[in-house]
């Protein structure tokens, strides 16, 4: 009796040793490969964020393999985690339920030729990614394959090409509609082209909008804001380059632009996102600080009336790095910085003008300087709390919150 139990505590030992270790609700405890302490873990700059897991470029893509953006899935019955990596190839799907034991299921390959520009977005398990490869449209993926991948890695195909569009930088969806909008395609003067994706694998083209200039990003949501005018209308804010651009697009035959507006020492207008209660829009300008020698400057408008928008103030950062994609969760700002990695920021006093940077990971440690290298994208959506980092050279990061 006695060597049985000592056996039984042997086993116990053994598989409570492994990486994958449960809590009593039967989910996954992740500890960091390196915790963020005194201002470093491992040899990447950081503030109270840990690092859970990195994926080289050589390890998601081979030789001569570079970083663009990124996107995440989590299943919807089983809860695991993926990260969607694009690279200049493709986008390749890795699970990262367990971070520090990430697996690289598999690549889904440029439709056409090698681009460094490359989008991804996700809406009901489907992913849809456009890329600034000529002719290369919009290819359609089934996400729920990546359940039943046996011998990773493998080579994955598209389910579905819409081909309405040849190269295009961008694509937003709304989650509400089910519609897609690829910017800066070679359709409707750069304008957004609409796709109604409502049928699965069976994206139709729903229109778009030319009378704008060039839409290098944007973001489309139902909206539900302070300007009672357009509650639940589908409103599209259009970072295009020079401007930024409010449409309502609920009628696709027939969009109607609301307003414009621009701002003092405009570079190239990026991207920008809404903050959780609609009443400001945050951007970033991908130039400002190339053309101007400022810090990384977030630029922040009201928009509680779409009809009149506002600039509300500016934000500086502490380096000269390119602010580049950021999204708001909560009351946090998460911001790719290009050269000073991901930023978080805490906007919770925006009606006062003030912000305060409470975290980063910096996953281009060589400088912070004025170039287009390091942070391309950070994804902060998932139900975890991990974070997904892309990095143009230095490939995939997930990170984490400090535990206290």
């Amino acid at each position: 009796m006695i060597k049985k139990s000592f056996f039984l505590i042997i086993i116990v030992f053994i598989s409570c040793s492994k990486t994958d270790v449960f809590n009593r609700d039967n989910q996954i405890i992740i500890n960091p490969i390196a915790k963020c302490e005194n201002g470093f873990a491992g040899e990447y700059p950081c503030n109270d964020y840990d690092l859970l897991t990195h994926i080289s470029l050589e390890d998601i893509g081979g030789a001569d393999t570079t970083g663009s953006n990124c996107w995440g899935w989590t299943d919807p019955i089983s809860q695991n985690e993926y990260a969607l990596m694009s690279t200049n190839k493709g986008v390749t799907f890795i699970d990262i339920t367990d971070p520090a034991n990430a697996v690289i299921l598999g690549t889904l390959n440029t439709r056409t030729e090698n681009n460094a520009s490359r989008n991804i977005k996700v809406h009901e398990s489907i992913a849809y990614i456009v890329s600034e490869a000529a002719g290369h449209g919009m290819q359609t993926f089934n996400l729920g394959k990546l359940k039943d991948v046996k011998n990773p890695p493998v080579e994955f195909t598209s389910d579905r090409d819409y081909t309405g569009f040849g190269n295009a930088h961008n694509i937003v969806i709304n989650e509400d509609s089910g519609f897609a909008y690829v910017v800066g395609s070679n359709t409707f003067d750069g304008g957004p082209h609409f796709v109604d994706i409502n049928t699965p694998f069976k994206p139709t083209a729903a229109g778009g909008y030319a009378e704008g200039k060039y839409a290098h990003d944007a973001q489309v949501l139902t909206y539900n804001g302070p300007d009672t005018d357009y509650t639940d209308k589908e409103i599209l804010i259009g970072s295009n380059e020079t401007e930024i651009v409010i449409l309502d697009v609920t009628d696709k035959e027939n969009p109607v632009k609301i307003s414009t507006i621009s701002y003092p020492n405009i570079g190239k207008t990026n991207q920008g996102w809404f903050t959780e209660d609609f009443r400001y829009f945050l951007l970033g300008d991908a130039l400002d600080e190339v053309n101007n020698g400022v810090n990384s400057t977030t630029i922040v408008f009201g928009f509680t009336d779409l009809d009149n928008p506002i600039h509300h103030f500016n934000y500086e950062g502490n380096t000269l790095a390119i602010d580049h994609n950021g999204y708001v969760k909560d009351n946090l700002y998460y911001q790719a910085n290009y050269t000073n990695g991901a930023r978080i920021i805490d906007i919770s006093n925006i009606d006062t003008k003030t912000f305060t940077e409470v975290g980063y990971f910096d996953t281009y440690p060589e400088n912070n300087n004025t170039e287009t290298n390091g942070a391309w994208n950070v994804y902060p959506f998932l139900p975890s709390g991990n974070i997904i980092i892309s990095d143009f050279n230095n490939g995939l990061f997930i990170i984490r919150k400090s535990k206290s």
